[in-house]
């Protein structure tokens, strides 16, 4: 049954993720922000004045001060939006544009505004090269350059693809499993997009890329999809960063793109004509031991379903962001609290539309890209709920979950 007070999606959008080096690696990914803050309020009809408040989720935070800082503010001013637009930049690592819905949702239940857009914005490819701590002179010492795209590793902690490797296994989550996850991965995506589920008008909206000389390029689709990928090839990858099991093949890229949604009550939805696509229940946060990152989805999930009164044997399908395969298997078997065929069942309907180490992973977008993602298929499939979490840097992890019903358009 409806209620005035739901809290609604009725527009989201993300671009095509470009891989590391590719069509989108000289695009600053504020101007990304932009494509989707105009995309998502042209779906709705919606006038930019009408956002009250908008969350802008990023992690490579050197690449947004190549353009200085305030980069939620910055993308929303060249999307149209009304300069009056508070704005908020946020870097929760790879939580960031879910962390987004969240302080937006937050915002809009304590009745202080009505209408809130979360967006989420990164590209890796444009990171910087830093010339490190010679303001003032080397004297004699030589200088040094650091390269600011290091997103798995944090001074004076491990790499978190070792931290990752060795969760895994200490949960019994083999190389061999996580291989097996990465190849289904990709397979399951080929299969989506064979069946037209990644496309134009739903979850993807086209980035039109300028060229040297001729038409402007339109950017259609995810670029980090490998549809050859075989089991064989994938066990054949060295380890990297030290981790005992994480290699390129079960790992997500280096990628760009942004996504975006808006959110509101649905009495709200209801006094502007717009029919809501999808109704957020409830919404968790965690932190935990750095080392524990491949955890923490689960333990964000299970939050966010105990504020929902449900557990995840009602969930319909579940999205788990895969910054590393060794993260759903891991999650998804905290999940089944240690029931081997509950686990197997878990797994089963996580992801069933194959996940970031298919689509990649622009790491400030993913958050609401895997909501959305969740959202679209359960409108698919005529309703339903999901659970969707993802893990952040040092682990931090959020999740959400999500229905569709008939209330919905």
């Amino acid at each position: 049954m409806s209620n005035s007070n739901d809290l609604v999606i009725v527009s989201a959008a993300r671009t095509p993720f470009s891989r590391f080096g590719g069509a989108l690696k000289a695009i600053h990914s504020s101007k990304l922000g932009t494509v989707v803050i105009k995309e998502v309020l042209s779906r709705t009809g919606i006038a930019g004045d009408a956002i009250d408040e908008l969350y802008y989720g990023m992690c490579i935070q050197s690449e947004a001060a190549l353009l200085y800082n305030v980069i939620g503010r910055q993308a929303l001013i060249h999307a149209g939006l009304s300069p009056d637009t508070l704005s908020l930049t946020i870097d929760r690592a790879c939580c960031s544009s879910l962390t987004a819905v969240h302080l937006g949702r937050k915002s809009i239940l304590l009745d202080e505004v009505k209408i809130c857009m979360a967006v989420g914005a990164d590209n890796m490819s444009n990171t910087p090269v830093v010339l490190n701590g010679h303001r003032w002179g080397t004297r004699l010492d030589k200088p040094t350059m650091v390269d600011h795209l290091n997103p798995i590793m944090y001074v004076g902690f491990n790499s978190i693809a070792a931290d990752a490797g060795e969760v895994a296994l200490a949960h019994g989550v083999s190389r061999e499993m996580q291989d097996t996850w990465a190849y289904n991965s990709q397979m399951k995506y080929q299969a989506a997009k064979q069946a037209g589920k990644y496309k134009i008008g739903e979850e993807l909206t086209p980035v039109v890329i300028p060229q040297r000389k001729g038409d402007p390029l339109s950017f259609e689709e995810d670029e980090f999809p490998k549809p050859n990928t075989t089991k064989e090839k994938l066990a054949t990858l060295g380890t990297v960063y030290d981790s005992p099991t994480v290699t390129a093949g079960n790992a997500p890229g280096l990628d760009a793109g942004a996504s975006a949604m808006i959110i509101m009550k649905r009495s709200t939805a209801e006094e502007i004509g717009l029919q809501p696509l999808g109704i957020i229940l409830s919404v968790g946060s965690v932190a935990r031991s750095p080392h524990l990152m491949a955890e923490v989805p689960a333990y964000a999930i299970q939050q966010a379903l105990n504020r929902a009164s449900l557990s995840i044997d009602n969930m319909d399908l579940v999205e788990i962001n895969e910054a590393f395969a060794a993260v759903p298997l891991v999650s998804t078997k905290l999940l089944a609290n240690g029931d081997v065929a509950k686990w197997e069942a878990i797994k089963a309907k996580t992801n069933p539309n194959g996940g970031a180490i298919a689509i990649g992973h622009p790491v400030g977008a993913s958050g609401a890209r895997v909501l959305m993602t969740a959202m679209y298929e359960l409108r698919r499939r005529g309703g339903g709920i999901g659970a969707v979490g993802i893990c952040g840097g040092l682990a931090q992890g959020d999740a959400a979950i999500i229905k569709v019903d008939d209330s919905c358009a």
